[in-house]
């Protein structure tokens, strides 16, 4: 940042406000049933997806179609976000990544769950506005709360409308895996 001029300064600071409105207004548009601000929230081609492959939506129609097909089944929700890192491109200044680490508090076919998340997010502005082009949910569990005891220190703990899936973190981070070989496996 110590490159950038002080109109540009102010640019990404004022950009990362925006973002992290845009990150609380998803949250609260997912809980309040809210789909004409949920669908504020996303550019035309937006992209949203799980490496487990239980959520995967490109484009606005398809994903608000997931969304509504997810509320169906859902009762009520609590969403909400922690740490945020938001870093903006330097070459494109309506560019910017993001991971937010998340919680939720859902009720999918009749089971009070909860999940622990990180967005791996991707925001473009157009027209003065910051939306999201891309959100990635990567899972460290999603359960049940009655399985969170036997569950949480087993891999396949997210729950899916097929059964239960394996988590995508950590486990399938490189860092993980060197600790464990270092440190577990000798």
């Amino acid at each position: 940042m110590n490159n950038l001029n002080m109109e540009q300064r102010l640019d990404r600071v004022e950009s990362r406000a925006q973002i992290e409105e845009l990150i609380a207004r998803y949250g609260i548009a997912c809980d309040d049933r809210d789909m004409e601000n949920l669908a504020a929230c996303f550019t035309s081609d937006i992209h949203i997806g799980t490496p487990n492959g239980s959520m995967n939506s490109q484009g606005l129609e398809s994903v608000m179609d997931m969304y509504n097909g997810l509320f169906n089944v859902r009762g009520p929700g609590f969403h909400w976000s922690h740490d945020r890192i938001i870093k903006f491109d330097d070459a494109d200044p309506d560019v910017a990544t993001g991971l937010i680490l998340s919680h939720a508090e859902t009720y999918p076919a009749g089971n009070v769950s909860i999940a622990g998340m990180r967005y791996f997010d991707k925001y473009r502005r157009s027209a003065c506005e910051w939306r999201f082009s891309e959100r990635i949910l990567n899972f460290v569990y999603y359960l049940p709360v009655a399985d969170y005891i036997d569950r949480f220190k087993r891999l396949d703990r997210v729950k899916t409308t097929d059964g239960w899936a394996n988590a995508d973190f950590p486990e399938g981070a490189a860092s993980w895996a060197r600790w464990h070989r270092k440190h577990l496996e000798g």
